[in-house]
């Protein structure tokens, strides 16, 4: 019974030994991959990954029904517009009314997505050598962190105006996002101004900065989708430096 009670320890620091030796050839090997690489070469594929996410989000939410189609970026109402939704049965085609201006808002941001792309490029381009080597070894969407902290603020000055333009824009005739949200917002106040202080009237309208904000975070949210594919699927890249790169993480 002793003897097999110590076969069992002898085996089991064996294993032990074993383990450990194995992951600190996987350590070395891992470190030895990296140093492979320059830093020019990191700082490359780095751009690069990011060249290809931006440009891929940025057509995908270019197109029609980029936002709107899908559920991950789809722009809806306003937080204001919550009392309206909540109320909505007692607006004579109240249901038909938020979905033409949830369309409307989307196309919006539809139309402005491409504005996005020469601001990403001026950010892509002023990478270091210092900052790719802390995004390749980042979590899956470390890249697009970086580039969302370096470019939101510009982005939404940009973004802004042109859906305020976008917004105004007649996607069907006689409809556009702002007059379908201005009629929308007008027939609820009918129904609140009549009902005896029961429904409060709404009076602002947040509607661009509100369209701005969730277009922003659609962008940020592909390019991070994009950057994760390239990260752990050999078949998302697209050229020789980021098969380098990556394989090399």
């Amino acid at each position: 019974m002793i003897k097999h009670i110590q076969i069992h320890k002898n085996i089991k620091t064996l294993i032990v030994i074993l383990l450990t030796s194995l992951l600190s050839s996987c350590e070395e090997f891992d470190l030895k991959s990296t140093s492979d690489l320059s830093d020019e070469e990191i700082a490359t594929g780095l751009k690069s990954a990011l060249n290809v996410g931006t440009d891929t989000a940025v057509k995908i939410l270019n197109s029609p029904d980029g936002y709107y189609k899908d559920n991950l970026v789809k722009i809806l109402l306003p937080d204001e517009a919550a009392i309206i939704v909540n109320n909505i049965a007692l607006i004579p085609g109240g249901n038909l009314l938020i979905e033409e201006t949830i369309t409307a808002i989307n196309r919006s941001a539809e139309d402005a997505a491409k504005e996005a792309s020469p601001i990403f490029l001026n950010a892509i381009n002023s990478i270091t050598f210092a900052d790719a080597k802390v995004i390749l070894s980042g979590a899956n969407d470390a890249a697009t962190i970086y580039l969302k902290s370096n470019t939101k603020d510009a982005l939404f000055n940009v973004f802004q105006p042109k859906i305020n333009l976008s917004l105004s824009k007649e996607f069907l005739p006689g409809i556009s996002a702002q007059s379908s949200y201005a009629s929308l917002v007008s027939k609820y106040n009918v129904v609140a101004n009549s009902s005896l202080g029961l429904l409060k009237p709404i009076s602002g309208n947040s509607l661009s900065a509100h369209t701005t904000e969730k277009a922003l975070n659609g962008i940020f949210l592909k390019v991070a989708f994009e950057e994760g594919r390239i990260r752990t699927n050999i078949n998302h890249r697209v050229n020789d430096i980021l098969r380098k790169v990556f394989e090399k993480k």
